[in-house]
């Protein structure tokens, strides 16, 4: 136990839930950067995105990172973005075989920290349900560290959270009709 000031601090290894929402940009790289500080401690860690199918640095630097760390993209794209023309139904189905997969690693005991990239924007899609996601929080084993991201974070995932951060943007290059960086944006 530590002392600060007149709070007491006391170490846990509890896995903690962490939530990393809002409209601003960092949401997936703040997740990334734990991923990063998790290696470096030569923790398992096993990244799961949804709707990410494209090539992105983080899929590139990731393989820099084995044997430590392991990245799985699922689902179709964005939905309604990119000019994507996919029948909501297929988007769905990507998304709930995506969430299996998470589900089944979550709680197989083969990782110390999850990352379940844009799986919070998932649920506010409808492509994934509140109560699966919550179930994962409440399944999850005790060690086991599992980061959410994604816009719109449902107030029953953020109470369920022992850490919520909301990324507000302030200003960003695509106001001025600049687009996505490599290596900057993903």
């Amino acid at each position: 136990m530590t002392k600060q000031g007149n709070f007491k601090f006391k170490e846990t290894k509890k896995g903690l839930v962490i939530v990393y929402t809002g409209e601003g940009k960092g949401k997936t790289t703040a997740a990334l950067g734990l991923v990063l500080r998790a290696a470096g401690y030569k923790k398992r860690v096993l990244i799961i995105q949804f709707g990410k199918i494209w090539f992105t640095g983080e899929l590139e630097g990731v393989k820099k990172l084995k044997p430590f760390v392991k990245l799985i993209q699922g689902g179709k794209g964005f939905v309604k973005f990119l000019n994507d023309k996919l029948p909501l139904q297929e988007h769905q189905k990507a998304a709930e075989e995506t969430f299996d997969i998470l589900y089944s690693e979550t709680i197989s005991g083969k990782w110390d920290v999850v990352i379940a990239d844009e799986v919070v924007g998932a649920v506010a899609g409808k492509m994934v349900s509140l109560q699966q996601v919550l179930k994962l929080i409440k399944d999850k084993p005790k060690d086991v560290d599992l980061v959410l991201t994604g816009h719109h974070a449902h107030p029953k995932i953020i109470k369920a959270a022992d850490l919520a951060t909301e990324m507000v943007s302030l200003k960003h290059p695509f106001d001025k009709g600049f687009l996505a960086k490599p290596g900057i944006d993903y």
